[in-house]
């Protein structure tokens, strides 16, 4: 836990550490205009870090990028599938390719953020010093990657998850301050709906199918392997954040477009504004449909039947093979459908809250469902890798 806190008393400062040759107050005017864009959201994820244009300005981005780019690939091309049937070995080279396209994609992105601060007089002309940033701000994410990777191998674990939860808290502060200097219809109402929204996150993000698994006796070489009962476990939102995160990435591309064409801007803000039924109707849409992809991406029918014939597994009552992946495609669609709905009702929640409830827009910011969703998730699985580090070092003095 020391050296968890270690890094990421790293990660902080490194992201209040200016890059070399910016006009920071530059920066900052014009990131206040940018709430509800893509600009909003990437300085979401690296707790103000981009609006301050610090070394670790991309943030994490950048690598969550290229895993789910990876992981998307691993469905359409058979080698990285190989790949991941693999075991340990295979994994460890898609992660290898992870990094290679972390350090591509963030290095665009730097050209990126280089070109538009140029425009806006925050960056110098030089392009010394203009290739001077980008290394400097492709260099800050991977060095935020290797901090992740060692908070899992060092610290409690799950570290690009914990960075995730660093940035995500650093807008607490100022919710906190907004909800002191409410009025007495937010004062008294969320903290209630606050605690509300937790325990329904945890609630469902704990929601499980089990599908019981009997294995039949089998012969392994002479050996007669005995059989057994489990359980398939499915998962009420199996598709995790995901989703949330595309659907706001989406929804917020109509704003930052209209920021270069002015005579788009009176359309978008009377469409596209977060408060407006449009937007929450095609956010809660969106969020519907890449949970269905993304769970489905995840998530194979045929192979996990396959997988269950291969080592002698069934399914009460189901015949192996194509039947058994009939049965689990339908108990994980209707899965899902409630899962989806839930994300939905969670992401757009704020924004009524903020239009009906009158509360602050930095409040309701708190209750996002990106924000929940991350900060939730994240220490339930940081609560289970304490657990389990707790019983390993336990046993192992019984042990010796």
């Amino acid at each position: 836990m020391l050296f968890t806190g270690f890094i990421l008393a790293m990660y902080r400062l490194g992201s209040w550490l200016p890059a070399p040759g910016v006009d920071s107050q530059t920066i900052e005017d014009y990131f206040r205009g940018q709430s509800g864009t893509v600009f909003g959201l990437l300085d979401l994820f690296s707790g103000s870090a981009l609006s301050r244009f610090s070394i670790f300005a991309l943030g994490v981005m950048p690598y969550i990028t290229a895993s789910i780019i990876m992981q998307l690939m691993t469905v359409v091309i058979p080698t990285l599938e190989q790949l991941q049937k693999e075991g340990e070995s295979g994994y460890a080279k898609i992660n290898q390719y992870t990094r290679y396209l972390t350090v591509v994609l963030a290095a665009a992105q730097s050209i990126g953020y280089a070109y538009l601060f140029k425009r806006q007089g925050a960056l110098p002309i030089d392009t010394g010093r203009i290739v001077l940033i980008v290394i400097t701000l492709t260099a800050g994410t991977v060095l935020i990657m290797w901090m992740g990777e060692l908070i899992t191998k060092r610290g409690i674990g799950n570290g690009i998850s914990i960075l995730i939860f660093a940035s995500i808290l650093t807008s607490a502060p100022a919710a906190v301050n907004a909800w002191i200097n409410g009025g007495p219809m937010e004062k008294l109402f969320f903290p209630l709906i606050a605690l509300g929204i937790v325990f329904a996150v945890v609630f469902v993000q704990e929601g499980l199918r089990k599908i019981p698994v009997q294995y039949a006796k089998r012969m392994v070489g002479r050996r007669q392997v005995a059989g057994g009962s489990t359980y398939i476990p499915l998962r009420v939102n199996m598709a995790g954040v995901i989703p949330v995160i595309f659907a706001a990435a989406i929804m917020a591309f109509p704003p930052t477009i209209g920021q270069f064409f002015p005579q788009t801007q009176g359309f978008i803000n009377q469409h596209f504004s977060p408060s407006n039924w449009l937007y929450l109707s095609i956010e809660g849409v969106l969020i519907i449909v890449f949970t269905f992809f993304y769970t489905a991406v995840q998530f194979n029918p045929v192979d996990q039947a396959d997988n269950l014939r291969k080592h002698g597994g069934y399914i009460p009552g189901i015949r192996p093979g194509p039947p058994t992946a009939r049965y689990l495609d339908r108990v994980l669609t209707r899965l899902t459908l409630p899962g989806s709905l839930y994300l939905a009702t969670v992401a757009i929640a704020p924004a009524l809250f903020i239009r009906y409830g009158g509360f602050s827009q930095a409040t309701g910011g708190v209750l996002g469902g990106t924000s929940v969703l991350i900060a939730v998730g994240v220490a339930l699985d940081t609560m289970r890798q304490m657990q389990s580090q707790m019983m390993m070092r336990s046993y192992e003095g019984f042990l010796r």
